[in-house]
């Protein structure tokens, strides 16, 4: 899809590239190591804004790297791919030799994943820093010269401090000083909000070569930023910054998340409220839009690290304080499935549900933390046949998702046409069989046997909601606004259902044509 399609201006249009300088000095070559949807989008930014820097981008994933220079890159924005050819090849190059790119490169961002710590002390909440350690190390060693080296990549609060013992003699060849500059863009709308930041942020020690480090990031977003946008402060207030952002974005989700079972209590449009409070100044009307839950890579992951903060500090009152903001994320997805069970007459088992939507949000490919994949592995754990559709995220992620929420090992997946794609657990008899290349009549058998899940993935709405027992709406993408919803009533099993965990679909029009509908906060929740 393009951005026009999406109801956006396409992005070259909005994003013209500056060819003017600025007066103060700039580096002539940038390096980005890790080529995720943080480091990727900025890569290309910076390489379209500043055509006479020359921008490479490292990644331990030779396929991402791949990916990025194939047609289809492997991280979906709005205007991404088209605003990539611009400047791919022209001076933005993906290569994976790291040391080469550290030693051309003055200035470097690292946008490495900082994913939860899974066993071992704070599992589960601590941030897991060892790729940016092994970074960091790399980078002592390689460099032979001062560099810059950018937090790009959220990071708990005091990284810069640690990772600095890892940048500075006798650990490296050479002292580097270490900078904060967390990214601020949201998925989905990435390109737009890199070009047009409302802050960038950049958190630097107070020392000449500190000050100097800050000068020489600030003189590349001059290119593009207003002056008045680029803020500066110490490292760890830069660091604690991203953080504070985000759960306050959180939280303001997940209370409008709270007040939208008190509409359905009382008959209450949640919309109406939150357009009504939106009004005031003082509140805004962003962040106000109820639904499944938040998800992505970072408000879950950065109130688990502001929790796991605040306990290691002794804050115990205020840990609980945005547990609670996590624990209402979490109630709320799960009381949204708890009503498809019960409105399917208590039970989905052998039912086919219809699921629209996977990613975690629209016009975004990220999937990390979707509240799709936990609403889909509880139907999946009822028994239910799940049939997805998502127009930007992939078959394999979606199935290496699901395995992951289930508890699976691993999910095997048997390609051949005449067997239909099944993640079945591993050991068990269906799991053998399909490894072994049995027949689609044996590996049938070994399925009911092993009491396998049932799981299909479409490239059409149309047909997966096809023969459907349910609906359900997980993403709110704008082409699920304008399906033909009377094509699908005719495709679907009797009672239909329709349950709009987004808020994005006409109820009552829905109604009219015959479909029962429940929609998170609203009156459309009751049957019809």
């Amino acid at each position: 899809q393009t951005a026009s399609r999406l109801g956006r201006p396409r992005l070259p249009a909005v994003l013209p590239r500056t060819m003017s300088a600025p007066a103060a000095q700039t580096p002539t070559c940038i390096a980005i190591i890790g080529a995720g949807h943080v480091g990727g989008p900025t890569a290309v930014m910076i390489a379209h804004k500043c055509p006479h820097l020359k921008v490479l981008v490292t990644d331990a994933n030779p396929r991402k790297l791949a990916a990025w220079q194939s047609d289809k890159p492997p991280v979906y924005e709005p205007g991404l791919k088209e605003v990539l050819q611009i400047v791919r090849g022209t001076n933005l190059f993906f290569t994976p030799d790291l040391p080469s790119v550290v030693r051309q490169a003055q200035l470097i961002f690292v946008a490495v994943t900082t994913p939860l710590k899974s066993a071992g002390i704070g599992a589960g909440m601590a941030p897991d820093v060892r790729f940016w350690e092994s970074v960091a190390r790399q980078i002592g060693a390689v460099a032979d010269e001062p560099k810059v080296v950018i937090e790009r990549s959220t990071v708990p609060v005091r990284t810069a401090r640690l990772m600095a013992q890892l940048l500075r003699p006798p650990v490296s060849k050479v002292r580097h000083e270490v900078l904060s500059n967390p990214s601020f863009f949201a998925s989905g709308t990435a390109l737009v909000d890199l070009a047009s930041p409302d802050v960038v942020l950049i958190g630097g020690e107070d020392t000449p070569t500190g000050r100097a480090a800050v000068a020489a990031l600030s003189s590349v977003y001059a290119h593009w930023v207003p002056m008045r946008n680029i803020k500066t402060s110490g490292v760890w207030s830069a660091e604690l910054a991203k953080l504070t952002a985000n759960a306050f974005l959180a939280q303001r989700i997940a209370s409008m998340n709270a007040i939208s079972a008190v509409c359905e209590a009382s008959d209450a449009e949640v919309g109406e409220v939150a357009k009504a409070i939106g009004t005031d100044s003082r509140i805004g009307s962003k962040h106000l839009q109820a639904g499944i839950g938040f998800g992505g890579a970072c408000y879950p992951t950065h109130l688990r690290n502001l929790v796991y903060l605040c306990r290691h500090h002794d804050l115990p009152e205020v840990a609980s304080y945005w547990q609670a903001v996590l624990d209402m994320n979490t109630w709320q997805r799960e009381r949204f499935t708890e009503e498809i069970v019960r409105t399917l007459f208590n039970t989905v088992a052998g039912k086919k549900i219809a699921v629209l939507g996977f990613a975690y949000k629209r016009d975004t490919s990220d999937i990390r933390e979707t509240p799709a994949k936990y609403v889909c592995a509880r139907l999946l754990d009822e028994g239910a046949e799940l049939s997805i559709y998502d127009p930007q995220v992939s078959r394999t992620a979606i199935e290496q998702a699901l395995g992951a929420a289930a508890g699976w090992q691993d999910v095997v997946i048997d390609d051949r046409p005449d067997v239909p794609t099944t993640p079945v657990s591993p050991g068990t008899a269906a799991a053998r069989l399909l490894l072994a290349g049995s027949s689609a009549a044996a590996a049938e058998a070994a399925r009911s046997a092993a009491n396998a899940v049932k799981l299909s993935i479409e490239s059409d709405a149309y047909l997966a909601c096809a023969g459907a027992h349910a609906l359900v709406v997980l993403t709110d993408w704008d082409e699920f606004k304008t399906l033909d919803y009377s094509r699908i009533y005719g495709t679907m099993k009797r009672p239909c259902f329709v349950f709009d965990g987004r808020c994005i679909l006409d109820a009552p029009a829905l109604r009219r044509i015959g479909f029962s509908v429940r929609a998170i906060g609203s009156a459309a929740h009751k049957v019809a």
